[in-house]
């Protein structure tokens, strides 16, 4: 039978109140979807107010975590990216971005998971979140294709997180081998695009009270992804799944974020299970 990697991305919304309730659904939430890995972005930790949350989640889900910060230099108090894996994370390393700004760096964090398949290696990032920063997200959807390129091996590679980004923005559409930038062309599959082509999939969705605050960025967008590297001809990388996730309140009315969560299932071996 062929091996499985169950896959989550969601945007935590860094220490935003009420904090301990949405960590609390979003740790009831993982435990729920038993993911095998896990991309987080706006991973908050302030010294003695509140523990790093990539910890204190794969504390709570029995997972390993790797996080790599994304705050300017001298700062008591530290935010970045994270990802969570089922299995060990035999190594992890971070990428500056270009495009990012003096309050905040744009990263991308890479990690070499351990699976059901063997290692892996797994993507998360959070591009520029401005309406008009297109062109620093291209700059920056390149960047991060050259650290993926150079791992290339015999198993897909996933990559998640908040692109900030609709799938008609040249960014997306670049990922997905539908224009040229810088004079390339590359192909990801987004998870959603092969199993809902025809749904909308809004993980920025004005349905979700807590993105009222930041209204002018144009709610019900899908900017939030499961991408996945070429499908092969023997059925590696092929998404068996991919739907929303965290998109419902609690039955007290907290949602786990201001985004939705994107949750994918990709084959990480062969058809014949080799």
């Amino acid at each position: 039978m062929s091996v499985i990697l169950r896959c989550v991305t969601l945007n935590l919304w860094g220490n935003e109140a009420p904090v301990d309730k949405r960590m609390h659904v979003v740790a009831e939430g993982l435990r729920v979807l038993a993911p095998d890995v896990v991309a987080l972005q706006e991973v908050r930790a302030i010294p003695g107010q509140l523990p790093n949350q990539a910890e204190t989640l794969a504390r709570a889900c029995g997972m390993n975590y790797a996080f790599a910060s994304a705050a300017p230099a001298g700062r008591q108090d530290d935010w970045g990216l994270a990802i969570l894996s089922r299995g060990a994370v035999m190594e992890h390393t971070w990428t500056d971005l270009p495009g990012g700004e003096a309050g905040e760096r744009r990263i991308l964090i890479s990690a070499r998971v351990e699976t059901a398949a063997g290692s892996a290696w797994v993507h998360g990032t959070h591009l520029n979140y401005r309406l008009q920063d297109g062109v620093q997200r291209e700059q920056q959807v390149v960047a991060i294709d050259a650290e993926v390129a150079a791992r290339a091996g015999d198993r897909p590679q996933i990559l998640m997180g908040d692109f900030n980004a609709r799938p008609e923005c040249d960014e997306i559409r670049w990922l997905r081998g539908l224009t040229t930038l810088a004079g390339r062309r590359v192909h990801y599959q987004d998870a959603w695009a092969r199993r809902r082509p025809l749904e909308a999939g809004e993980t920025w969705a004005a349905a979700n009270p807590n993105v009222s605050p930041l209204a002018f960025l144009d709610p019900d967008r899908r900017i939030d992804y499961v991408f996945v590297t070429p499908m092969r001809r023997d059925g590696r990388g092929r998404v068996h799944d991919c739907r929303l996730v965290f998109d419902k309140p609690s039955a007290d009315g907290v949602y786990a974020s201001d985004h939705f969560g994107v949750y994918a299932e990709v084959q990480m071996t062969a058809d014949s299970g080799e």
